[in-house]
């Protein structure tokens, strides 16, 4: 066959994008597993970092280990809501893997994951969130305290944004400054506003990424509409704490005028 010939030219052409393909496809079937875990290791050890836990995991021997056996002491709970406010039989795992796809659909079709964590009988409730940065996705895990308001935690990451800039939502500088803030007002649910300067005094605010306005306020906006799906079933669990507190202080006034007494 002449090897200048086009007819040769496009048979080894094919050949060789035959030959690629299948190679490549074994590959990516004989590494899928692996793939897979390594995903769940970094979803484990995001949440667990939330709460601020599992932050030794760089420095072991043995990282998937240390991870489960951390998740599987600090997690509890894991469960899913829906946009009602009810507990769903949703796996929150396996929808934590494909959160975006969970918020494609319609808000009454949502089941949403919450991981509850225990540490020496503190509870902290993580929410994981998805939304769109500068030219990417961009996600994150809000650990809240018991009150369904007070941030205990935030831990953010992204796709595509412009390092040194939009990318800094990753930085501890950034994230530390969602500690201690609130997500409510009231009864009211207000979430987290990214200001350019000025928010240290504000309970209800953080200061944008200097350089990185647009991703920082990406941020301000998932936390907004992920949180927002959650509201029915945060408003149930913060009466039902309203009820637990002021059945405790009846209790107490009771026991104090019986002593009195």
């Amino acid at each position: 066959m002449n090897k200048n010939s086009n007819k040769y030219i496009i048979t080894y052409a094919s050949v060789m994008v035959i030959i690629v393909a299948a190679v490549l496809s074994f590959a990516a079937l004989q590494l899928k597993d692996r793939q897979d875990n390594n995903v769940r290791m970094e979803k484990m050890g995001d949440l667990l970092r939330s709460i601020g836990k599992g932050e030794d995991a760089n420095s072991v021997k043995d990282k998937f280990a240390y991870i489960t056996e951390e998740y599987d002491k600090y997690i509890q709970k894991a469960y899913t809501v829906t946009t009602d406010g009810n507990i769903s039989d949703g796996d929150a795992f396996e929808i934590l893997l494909n959160l975006k796809s969970e918020y494609d659909k319609s808000a009454a079709e949502r089941n949403l994951p919450v991981f509850e964590s225990n540490d020496n009988g503190k509870k902290y409730y993580v929410l994981p969130t998805w939304g769109s940065g500068l030219w990417g996705p961009v996600w994150g895990y809000v650990a809240l305290e018991e009150d369904w308001s007070t941030i205990y935690g935030i831990i953010l990451d992204h796709a595509s944004e412009t390092p040194g800039l939009g990318a800094e939502i990753t930085s501890s500088a950034f994230q530390d400054q969602f500690k201690g803030k609130q997500i409510y007002s009231g009864d009211k649910f207000v979430g987290i506003t990214v200001l350019k300067n000025g928010a240290e005094n504000n309970p209800h605010a953080v200061d944008a990424i200097s350089g990185g306005t647009i991703t920082s306020r990406a941020v301000e906006t998932m936390i907004a509409n992920c949180i927002k799906n959650y509201g029915e079933y945060i408003a149930k669990q913060r009466q039902a704490e309203v009820a637990v507190v002021s059945v405790s202080e009846v209790e107490s006034e009771q026991v104090n005028t019986t002593d009195d007494e």
